[in-house]
């Protein structure tokens, strides 16, 4: 499969217009892939923004003209019914041919208790919704009148009336193995993030590759997308300091497990800001950068969507297609033509 490298819409930090104009720019800069984050709440009170993915993409839509555009990630559980995940991806589709696809995962507390006024379910119960709502939705997308009667959701008659003739491939997003079977066996594509211990990543896809074939499907139609965070900038110290603001991806899961709102994810994150480059791939030299994704595209990835944490988009988006792009796509061929030690063909 083709490496494609995208631009992760950090929806968390910027207002809808200002995030526009930037995911624009990547596209005019290259890039092949927008992806947005649909958070209800965002990381930070002070600064942070979280505008509705849904209705952006449909901007988005209409301001590029080749880029492919999608979640990474929504929670089509709890905030949302799957029903209306699947119009308004029908509808995003159909406006959009072939440019669209639909990331999804089990959802974080700080997004769907503020909203719902629920309880935040327990893992098992998060993955049997999502693995549910993936049925519900690709019946939608298929049949007419559906009726639907599921332990966590259901339709009475209900008809998606506008849809694409090319269907919206769904991306699984997962941590754990057991959300990777589920991507496996129902998935168009797997989703991930970067930064994390090396191992847990031949652990994920060695999952997904059971749940592929314990479902008789084929490996290799799988699309494979990791969202990596990358700080890089010709100035080394500036590239430091731009991790800051996302100080609370680098907290622990027990650290930020059940915290429901932005002012106190704000209070542990800053708390921790010495930690905030820990996730990123933090560089002033170009080829470390390539060496380090390639470690990614070595275990197979297709789909890399890099996420820049600075303030300043522009500059990040300048120097790093100007500097760096080039060779990750030189990279990128390596890997898939199967000439790198481990890498897939």
């Amino acid at each position: 499969m083709t490496v494609r490298i995208g631009y992760k819409a950090s929806a968390e930090q910027f207002a809808p217009r200002e995030l526009l104009e930037f995911s624009v720019e990547a596209e005019e800069r290259g890039l092949d892939l927008v992806a947005i984050s649909d958070h209800f709440q965002p990381w930070r009170h002070h600064g942070g923004h979280a505008p509705s993915a849904l209705t952006w993409l449909g901007a988005l839509g209409q301001a590029t003209n080749r880029a492919v555009l999608g979640t990474s990630v929504l929670t089509p559980t709890l905030r949302y019914h799957p029903s209306i995940v699947a119009q308004a991806f029908g509808t995003l589709g159909a406006l959009n041919p072939g440019r669209v696809f639909l990331g999804i995962g089990s959802g974080e507390a700080m997004n769907e208790t503020p909203a719902t006024g629920l309880e935040f379910p327990g893992p098992k119960e998060r993955r049997l919704r999502l693995a549910e709502s993936i049925a519900l939705i690709r019946q939608l997308w298929t049949e007419e009148r559906v009726t639907f009667k599921g332990d966590y959701y259901e339709t009475s008659n209900a008809t998606i009336y506008d849809r694409p003739d090319v269907p919206v491939p769904i991306f699984v997003a997962a941590s754990g193995p057991l959300a990777a079977k589920l991507a496996g066996r129902v998935g168009d594509g797997f989703i991930c993030t970067s930064g994390k211990d090396p191992a847990l990543y031949t652990t994920l896809l060695d999952n997904v590759a059971e749940g592929a074939t314990a479902a008789g499907r084929d490996l290799s139609a799988i699309r494979r997308m990791i969202e990596i965070k990358v700080s890089y900038d010709r100035d080394l110290d500036y590239a430091y300091r731009a991790c800051h603001w996302w100080a609370a991806l680098a907290l622990t899961s027990d650290q930020k497990t059940g915290i429901e709102d932005p002012l106190e994810m704000e209070r542990v994150a800053d708390a921790n800001a010495d930690k905030a480059h820990t996730r990123f791939i933090v560089s002033n030299d170009p080829q470390e950068v390539v060496d380090r994704i390639g470690t990614y595209l070595d275990l197979g990835f297709q789909d890399l969507v890099i996420h820049g944490p600075g303030a300043d988009q522009r500059r990040f988006l300048a120097q790093f297609t100007d500097d760096v792009l080039p060779a990750l796509r030189d990279r990128a061929k390596l890997a898939t033509a199967g000439t790198d030690p481990g890498a897939e063909s």
